[in-house]
């Protein structure tokens, strides 16, 4: 969510700093602007929509100076226009800011009343407002920051630049990642390190509550009380060459495309070829000894910890729990002594999933974290960290992510399974061979990719759509849904296929496509009685079963996608990939912007 680039060096800023947010345009955003310093004075360019837009402002009216600032918003407080883009400015101080100010409108009351004037409607324009309140007190600016700072309650990056001080910028975080890159004469500060990668590779993530103060030279870091702290400059293997589209239309199409070789990469991290079974890293609790597991998520994520919540059941016999991360601190749920704790985030930034991690380690858990950046906030506050290797996401639908969050769970459920004593040495060696098997299967999945292109013709007439499903299919028909609304907007809803008469079916009718993920598992036959319901009422279903299904349903189906009969723990991993598919051409039929859908971020980093 919004994306932040600074840049104080010797050379043009502007061009350096348009080109770091083109790289976090996939974090989602409604606006876009830099500010520089030039002879001293802060100069400002700003637009409205995407960045193309403000590349053309900049064209018409270009921008010196070697000392700069950008930003991406998606708005939260003040409707997305050109008044309302970031950076915000005073004469003295410019400033960009991702997160909330949650008492922005006390402080405004409190500098309308010492006689300032507030040009736009957010919660960003304050902070600049209260440093020049203090820079025109006498402070000077670093410590008209660190007052600044003690006075805001929420969650924030920021990144900020003074009318006459060519050698100074100040970062700061609390909730909301940052992070300084080190150049040769030349200091950067990014949301993340995509946004640095042409820069450096040379990174220093801040913890929460840290503020830094860059020069040409270096950086300072001091922690929320002020205090001069060391912070480690890491090494980053990410390299803007990851980020290309690759020849494909779209980074949605080109990360579906890429779940065989990911999948493969993510399982050889936790299969050991000698053993022929999974190597998990050292845990900070054993799996045989605690007496629940606690998951928690959001969006995607969370249909992975449903899905893993029926393995770690079915397989390991060890009770478990799938949360949506956003509410479930607030249930205030007591937490078993003995339990243990695992959250899922891609970005490993997400602050309800952090916020959630938090609570549960007050609550004495200990905690695993399965994410895909292995310097994010969460990876770094977790006992041990899984890590998915599904590589840079950009498109703001999870495809990849998701997958290779299965595969990682699959492969723990596995595990604890075996040490938990619910499987037998044999069982054990036929559900891993079941998950080496996945990368090629996932490969074969894809070439449906025409016939699932011409089914998307027709569903993208439909006002709505259902996805059934029982079991992990039920979770994988929720994602589903989710995957048509976000990038196609068609109201889309997954429903277990059980639950269907107690409801939902007065939904459907003849206009209502309907889309039964089904493998020929042992719910299939009670999955097939929901489908014959759903055909009864002169729904169109397409059905996604592999050729024994197909063989039983597929005379009552308007279309049907035949997938390999594998066995029913990898399902969902070769399921999803015809959902995506549907979902991606479903979008492209319609024209959406389906890398960057409207009102969506791709790492949610705000409340």
């Amino acid at each position: 969510m919004c994306g932040i680039v600074g840049v104080i060096g010797n050379g043009a800023a502007a061009p350096l700093l348009l080109d770091g947010l083109k790289r976090l345009e996939y974090r989602g955003y409604d606006s876009a602007g830099i500010a520089t310093l030039v002879n001293g004075h802060i100069d400002r360019r700003r637009a409205e929509g995407k960045l193309a837009n403000l590349e053309r402002v900049l064209a018409e009216r270009p921008m010196t100076g070697e000392v700069g600032i950008g930003h991406t918003r998606w708005a939260t407080h003040g409707v997305p226009n050109e008044r309302n883009a970031h950076p915000h400015a005073t004469a003295r101080v410019a400033v960009v800011h991702n997160g909330i100010i949650e008492n922005f409108q006390e402080l405004k009351a409190e500098l309308v009343g010492r006689g300032h004037n507030f040009e736009s409607d957010t919660d960003t324009e304050v902070i600049a407002q209260l440093i020049s309140h203090y820079l025109a007190a006498g402070q000077k600016p670093i410590e008209a920051t660190a007052a600044t700072l003690k006075r805001l309650d929420g969650a924030f990056a920021l990144a900020l630049i003074f009318a006459g001080e060519a050698n100074l910028m100040i970062g700061a975080r609390r909730g909301s990642p940052l992070a300084v890159g080190w150049g040769e004469g030349e200091m950067y500060l990014g949301s993340d390190a995509l946004a640095l990668a042409p820069l450096t590779q040379r990174i220093t993530y801040l913890e929460d509550g840290d503020w830094a103060v860059l020069t040409r030279t270096g950086a300072e870091v001091r922690d929320e009380a002020d205090r001069a702290v060391e912070r480690p400059i890491r090494t980053t293997a990410i390299s803007g060459a990851l980020t290309g589209k690759g020849g494909y239309r779209h980074y949605m199409e080109k990360e579906i495309w890429e779940q065989p070789t990911v999948i493969g990469e993510t399982l050889k991290a936790y299969y050991d070829p000698l053993d022929r079974g999974i190597a998990l890293p050292k845990l900070p609790f054993d799996p045989a000894k605690i007496s629940r597991l606690t998951i928690a998520a959001c969006g995607t994520a969370y249909y992975a910890a449903m899905i893993a919540r029926y393995w770690f059941e079915r397989l390991a016999r060890l009770p478990a729990d799938g949360d949506i991360a956003s509410e479930f601190r607030y249930r205030a749920v007591p937490l078993p002594k003995d339990g243990a704790a695992l959250f899922i985030s891609q970005s490993g930034e997400t602050a309800d999933t952090l916020a959630a991690l938090r609570f549960a380690r007050s609550q004495g858990q200990p905690i695993a974290a399965i994410v895909n950046v292995a310097e994010s906030t969460i990876a770094r506050e977790s006992d041990i960290v899984l890590r998915t290797h599904a590589g840079p996401e950009i498109g703001v639908a999870s495809t990849k992510a998701f997958t290779c969050q299965l595969a990682t769970l699959a492969c723990l459920a596995v595990a604890f399974a075996a040490v938990r004593r619910a499987i037998d040495p044999a069982l054990e060696a036929k559900l891993t061979a079941a998950l080496t098997e996945v990368p090629s299967r996932a490969a074969d999945v894809l070439n449906h990719d025409p016939g699932l292109r011409a089914i998307a013709a027709w569903l993208a007439e439909a006002r709505d759509v259902l996805y059934v499903g029982r079991g992990t299919s039920y979770a994988l028909a929720m994602e589903g849904a989710l995957k048509l609304k976000e990038i196609s907007y068609i109201h889309a809803e997954g429903y277990a296929a059980g639950e269907l008469k107690h409801g939902p079916i007065a939904l459907v009718d003849e206009a209502t496509p309907v889309i039964v993920i089904a493998p020929s598992d042992e719910l299939f036959d009670k999955t097939a009685s929901n489908m014959q319901e759903i055909v009864a009422r002169g729904a169109k279903v397409v059905l996604l079963s592999d050729a024994r299904g197909i063989k039983a349903l597929g005379d009552k189906a308007h279309a049907t996608v035949e997938l390999p009969a594998v066995h029913p723990l990898v399902a969902p991993l070769l399921y999803a990939i015809p959902v995506q598919l549907l979902a991606y051409h479903v979008a492209v039929h319609k024209g959406t912007d389906l890398d960057q859908p409207r009102n969506l971020a791709k790492s949610v980093t705000v409340e």
